[in-house]
């Protein structure tokens, strides 16, 4: 087995509708590996399979064919080490920034004081100190997310999966939260899939881009980001690459 942090290995997903058992392949022959601490950009037409194959290695699907492995073992289902982050918070209301961010400990049956410590230092982590006792309904929607972050990493996942976190977010809220991002992976150093419709972020923050093709959903290309970081959208290298990218998408498209 791979000495890799993650390996996709040739992973097709079909889905059956329980009326008339109409089959849509949504991947086909996926195979992905990621290192340790690696930071990967998964791009693509609508509708590829990105969000699928997301769920796939969080084990809220389960692959028709082909396997997934994390540090060697198979995924089968959720577990602590993957910490998943979604694009619509999915915070719970009726709990505080403090105690949303302490539920995976709270599941886990972590003592009491050593879940709140858990969800104190992760808050602080995201630069949230001073309001882990505002609700939901108090917070911006970049709070909101700086929270579902912080709820993520509680668990001290290995792989951070991110499902277009800051695509509900206005343009300048959006740059600040991607610098924030990789203030925590350059602390934290966990390997991360995010998936992005937007080719400039996948290319500000990532190591490697992968480019999907249109439906069933496969790898088209691989882009590494030989790029320093922190990057400027500005940079002749940078525009050169965004540029390149969004052709290889549009070709799928059209």
């Amino acid at each position: 087995m791979s000495d890799k942090k993650l390996v996709i290995d040739g992973v097709t997903k079909t889905f059956i509708e329980k009326k008339g058992g109409t089959s849509t392949m949504a991947l086909r022959e996926f195979s992905l590996e990621i290192d340790q601490g690696e930071f990967v950009c998964l791009v693509g037409p609508s509708g590829c399979g990105k969000t699928t194959l997301l769920k796939l290695v969080a084990g809220l699907e389960q692959a028709s064919s082909g396997a997934i492995y994390l540090d060697g073992n198979p995924v089968t289902g959720p577990g602590r080490e993957r910490g998943l982050v979604f694009q619509d918070f999915a915070l719970f209301p009726w709990r505080d920034v403090r105690d949303n961010v302490a539920f995976g400990p709270e599941v886990l049956k972590v003592p009491l004081s050593e879940r709140l410590r858990i969800a104190e230092h992760c808050i602080d982590l995201v630069g949230l100190a001073g309001s882990s006792h505002k609700y939901p309904s108090e917070l911006s929607g970049g709070m909101k997310q700086r929270v579902a972050i912080a709820r993520a990493l509680a668990n001290s996942p290995e792989l951070l999966l991110m499902d277009e976190p800051f695509g509900s977010l206005d343009a300048q809220t959006r740059y600040l939260m991607q610098q924030e991002l990789l203030g925590i992976w350059n602390l934290n150093r966990k390997a991360v899939i995010f998936v992005t419709h937007s080719v400039e972020e996948a290319v500000f923050l990532a190591e490697r881009v992968v480019v999907m093709s249109s439906s069933p959903g496969s790898v088209k290309s691989i882009y590494p980001i030989n790029l320093s970081y922190p990057r400027r959208l500005t940079d002749a290298a940078f525009i050169m690459l965004r540029e390149k990218i969004t052709s290889d998408i549009a070709a799928e498209v059209g």
